[in-house]
C-alpha cells in the first residue's frame, strides 16, 4: 500500500494529530489552528481544513474498524449515569446510559428522582433491549 503522506512536507504525526483534534472535539477550524500553535506546530486553519478533507474519510474508517473490533460483547460496557441540573431554575434529574468509551447512548430527563428510581429495572431492561 502507499503512503498516502508521502507529497506533504508536514509528518504523519502532525497531519493525523491535526485531524483527529478536529473530529473528536467540537473545535473550529482556528481554534485547532491556535491548539496546534500552543503545541509549537505553525499551520494555517485552511490547511487544517486541507487535511480534514484528504485524511479525514481515511481516519474516519481506522477508528471504525477499531471500534467493530473492541465492541464484542465482551469489552463493550455500558452504564447509568444520573446528573442533577437546572432547567429555568427547577431542580430536573438527566439519566444516561454512556459506554466504556464515554459517549451518551440514551438520555431521560425527569422533574421526581423517585419516577425512574420505581421503575429503574424496568428502565434497564429497556436500554438493555436498545444497546443489544
Amino acid at each position: 500500500m502507499r503512503n498516502p503522506f508521502r507529497y506533504f512536507n508536514n509528518s504523519p504525526e502532525v497531519i493525523r494529530l491535526a485531524v483527529m483534534m478536529y473530529i473528536r472535539y467540537p473545535l473550529s477550524l482556528r481554534q485547532a489552528e491556535d491548539l496546534l500553535f500552543e503545541r509549537g506546530i505553525d499551520i494555517c486553519h485552511e490547511t487544517v481544513r486541507f487535511w480534514w478533507n484528504r485524511f479525514g474519510p481515511m481516519i474516519a474508517t481506522e477508528i471504525g474498524k477499531r471500534r467493530v473490533h473492541h465492541r464484542c460483547y465482551s469489552h463493550w460496557r455500558w452504564h447509568l449515569d444520573e446528573v442533577f441540573v437546572k432547567i429555568t431554575g427547577e431542580k430536573h434529574y438527566l439519566w444516561r446510559a454512556v459506554d466504556h468509551e464515554g459517549e451518551v447512548l440514551e438520555v431521560f430527563a425527569t422533574k421526581r428522582r423517585d419516577i425512574v428510581k420505581q421503575n429503574r429495572a424496568a428502565a434497564l431492561a429497556e436500554w438493555c433491549e436498545l444497546m443489544a
